[in-house]
């Protein structure tokens, strides 16, 4: 997981890991994303601490965290609170990232 910054906010599609430092569920769910990354062996989600970033939160309405926070092409597709499982977020990087499942010739 990449660490976050404002060149990567400005991008038009982006996969980004919020979340606290001190919040369990949170270490759960970075765990789900881990575990994703390493079957694909690259980084997929930008890492965001929440506490550095009170105006990204308050302008893009972050409820809770973890949150995923999906955007494509400079629209906000889905906000996920409830990671559940890999196959659970599997089911959103499909939708979104098809291009990770196409076979390489």
């Amino acid at each position: 997981m990449q660490n976050i910054n404002e060149k990567i906010l400005e991008k038009d599609s982006v996969m980004i890991f919020i979340h606290t430092p001190f919040c369990g569920t949170c270490h759960v769910a970075r765990n789900i994303l881990r575990q994703i990354e390493a079957v694909h062996k690259d980084d997929l989600f930008y890492d965001m601490n929440a506490s550095l970033y009170p105006s990204f939160m308050q302008e893009n309405q972050i409820e809770s965290v973890p949150c995923l926070f999906i955007k494509q092409n400079g629209r906000i597709e889905e906000k996920i609170y409830a990671f559940q499982s890999v196959p659970n977020i599997y089911s959103y990087i499909m939708k979104y990232r098809a291009d990770l499942f196409e076979k390489k010739s």
